[in-house]
């Protein structure tokens, strides 16, 4: 890139809706206040917030709008120069800070059935069932292309508590950022999920305020 500085990317975002036990996932609020907060905001010029959605907090039932989600970004690399990626977030309701995932599994062993009542079932005891059963073992695992020992590193010089982590879970969170990795290892894009805490944890304000340094971190590292 040398003297041309950084090229632009654009980023698209994705959300959940409540799920049970947690009768506000304030995912859902982030994204759905995420372009007005960062109109008042000056991010970067190389930075495009694309579109930004709520998804089901469901398996197969957030599947077809996560892939309308990653197929726009297909069609927005073929319009223009901009790099494409996404960023999903999802709550952890036990977390105390935020959690940049490194990778999913391509397992899918929902310890109860999702919010539109699916749960994976296979014909073994342990029901422990590949998300895709192509990509083989559950074991199997895809990682993000992105720098999180960077980006975890330049949100903590701004002051947030903010950790690096390898599991997602085995529930809808993983589910979903499983399909989204291998959507973009597919097509060459960009992808990362992000789990942050309640508001009783981190207040709405702080967490927007996170938001918005990510997307800052990520137009300076691309």
């Amino acid at each position: 890139m040398g003297s041309e500085g950084p090229s632009v990317i654009t980023v698209h975002i994705t959300g959940f809706k409540k799920f049970h036990g947690v009768a506000e996932n304030p995912t859902e609020k982030i994204v759905t206040n995420l372009k007005s907060f960062v109109e008042k905001k000056a991010l970067p010029k190389n930075l495009v917030l694309g579109s930004c959605t709520i998804l089901e907090t469901a398996g197969q039932g957030a599947l077809g709008t996560l892939y309308k989600v990653l197929e726009s970004a297909i069609a927005g690399r073929e319009n223009g120069p901009s790099a494409q990626g996404q960023i999903h977030f999802g709550v952890n309701s036990g977390a105390t800070r935020f959690a940049l995932e490194n990778q999913a599994v391509n397992e899918a062993t929902f310890r109860c059935p999702d919010e539109l009542g699916w749960k994976p079932q296979c014909d073994c005891f342990m029901q422990r069932v590949p998300i895709v059963p192509s990509d083989g073992s559950i074991s199997r695992t895809r990682e993000t292309t992105l720098p999180i020992t960077e980006l975890t590193k330049s949100l903590r010089k701004t002051g947030y508590d903010v950790m690096p982590s390898d599991d997602a879970g085995r529930f809808v969170c993983n589910y979903v950022y499983y399909h989204s990795l291998r959507f973009a290892e597919q097509h060459g894009i960009k992808s990362l999920f992000v789990h942050v805490p309640l508001f009783l944890t981190i207040d709405e304000e702080v967490q927007m305020h996170f938001v918005a340094s990510l997307l800052e971190a990520l137009a300076v590292l691309n």
